[in-house]
């Protein structure tokens, strides 16, 4: 399985900004799908979820401006969030979920991860 995340660069607060990432390699459509980040310094945390359903699940901090969709026929994750914030400044992930038909938001169940693509917000 390859990810490819894209989509990062630097924009202002208040701004908004949406990441893609494609994946080749898997029937896309059976698996749970992620969004999560690292800023400086900070672990990894989960940002929003994808189940195989459809339905969306989204971290407290990003709820409310934040949507994640999918194209379960070109097997692309998308997240868009809006009115960015300084602290959304991170290098997000894209990943894909280790088993079909599951989800959960624990980074330990997402088998593959994309490359990383850097958000940088400025205030």
């Amino acid at each position: 399985v390859q990810l490819q995340a894209s989509g990062g660069g630097l924009v202002q607060a208040g701004d908004s900004l949406t990441l893609s990432c494609a994946a080749n390699g898997i029937t896309f459509r059976t698996y749970g799908v992620g969004w999560f980040r690292q800023a400086p310094g900070k672990e990894r945390e989960f940002v929003a979820g994808s189940t195989y359903t459809g339905r969306q699940d989204y971290a407290d901090s990003v709820k409310g401006r934040a949507t994640i969709s999918r194209d379960n026929a070109e097997n692309t994750v998308y997240l868009q969030i809006n009115n960015l914030k300084p602290e959304d400044t991170a290098l997000y992930y894209c990943a894909v979920g280790r088993q079909s038909y599951y989800y959960t938001r624990a980074d330990i169940d997402f088998g593959s991860w994309g490359q990383g693509t850097l958000v940088t917000v400025s205030s």
